[in-house]
């Protein structure tokens, strides 16, 4: 008997520092993906890297203060398909090996390095498996704050001014790069160069806060950028691949509003913590949207986008200034990404659906 649901696979957790992001992405997909049209197979990548057959519940990958969420390694293993010539996934459970079907697509919600930043995407591509979200080249890019600045500038979007730093760089020569970060002014952020969701991000307002807020940063990853910060409007658009060669398309603006904090950091972001707050429509002005939504595409198409992106400014009295390109941003029900889009008339569940689309596409 033909099937008559799609088999997806929701790939989620990984080894980078988001991993309980990711879980907690997976579990919003997984209550609302429409259980008439798919099949979801759930499969999370441990700490450690080992592919596991999940539990299909969403309430396991609940945001808790106290227990984040997390992959555990169940003893259970996923197995790939060998060659392009099949698409079937198998797990070994216990010693015995078991068809779990053949997989029409993988939605990938892995967030951070070694997973959104293309090499999950490369596997799947040597596999000819069709995915959700951004190929190699475009998540790596926007996983890369270095070279996300570096493009973006070359395509005539204004970036904040930057410093990139190496491990290797910064201790043969730190007097060197000490004077060129002094050369950006103050106040500045120090922020790993290929990691998200804030973590390892440090405000800096003076000379001696660099070198703690530097290793801070050098802890996540090896190479760290100082940015001048930005006075301005946080202010950010979700972007979605445009249907059979159509252009990408913008959503309406969001704005974080912080009141009570130095920025928008882990615990704001993700555990509630107070002092900031999410609105959705943004008040803008006439044609600062259009304008706003022109750049977001702009930066989008830039890097290589394909499905999904968030892309967050700075508006400042003199423009928009982009920040980032985020190429699979946070997708919990709360997140911005849903929140932009269901402010331009798209649900949860139809967002998904529609990233589903444009993947098969």
């Amino acid at each position: 008997m033909p099937r008559t649901k799609l088999r997806i696979v929701l790939l989620f957790g990984g080894r980078s520092s988001e991993h309980a992001i990711s879980c907690a992405t997976a579990g919003g997909v997984l209550g609302a993906i429409d259980r008439e049209r798919y099949e979801v197979v759930p499969v999370g990548i441990t700490r450690d890297g080992a592919f596991v057959l999940e539990h299909d519940d969403s309430t396991r990958f609940a945001l808790d203060v106290e227990v984040l969420p997390e992959v555990a390694d169940n003893g259970t293993r996923v197995h790939w398909p060998e060659s392009t010539r099949s698409r079937e996934l198998t797990v070994v459970e216990d010693g015995v090996s078991r068809s779990l079907g053949e997989v029409d697509l993988v939605f990938p919600i892995l967030h951070g390095p070694f997973g959104e930043d293309g090499t999950v995407q490369g596997m799947l591509d040597l596999l000819n498996l069709p995915y959700v979200g951004n190929g190699v080249l475009a998540s790596a890019l926007g996983m890369d704050k270095h070279f996300t600045k570096t493009v973006l500038e070359a395509a005539g979007i204004s970036v904040a001014p930057w410093v990139t730093l190496t491990k290797r760089g910064w201790t043969a020569d730190r007097e060197l790069w000490q004077r060129r970060i002094e050369g950006l002014g103050y106040p500045q952020f120090v922020k790993p160069a290929r990691a998200g969701s804030s973590v390892g991000v440090s405000r800096v307002t003076g000379p001696e806060g660099v070198a703690a807020a530097v290793a801070m940063a050098f802890a996540e990853d090896s190479k760290v950028l100082v940015e001048r910060e930005i006075v301005g409007r946080e202010v950010e658009c979700a972007v979605l691949g445009g249907r059979d060669g159509a252009p990408a398309r913008v959503s309406v603006a969001g704005e974080v509003v912080v009141t009570g904090r130095d920025f928008y950091d882990f615990e704001a972001k993700y555990l509630g913590a107070p002092g900031v707050e999410l609105v959705c429509p943004a008040d803008l002005r006439e044609g600062e949207l259009a304008e706003m939504q022109r750049i977001a595409a702009r930066a989008f198409e830039s890097i290589g986008g394909e499905g999904l992106a968030r892309v967050d400014f700075f508006l400042t009295e003199s423009g928009f200034v982009v920040n980032e390109v985020n190429t699979m941003p946070g997708f919990t029900p709360i997140s911005m990404f849903p929140k932009c889009w269901l402010a331009s008339g798209l649900t949860y569940p139809e967002l998904i659906d529609e990233l589903i689309e444009l993947a098969l596409e």
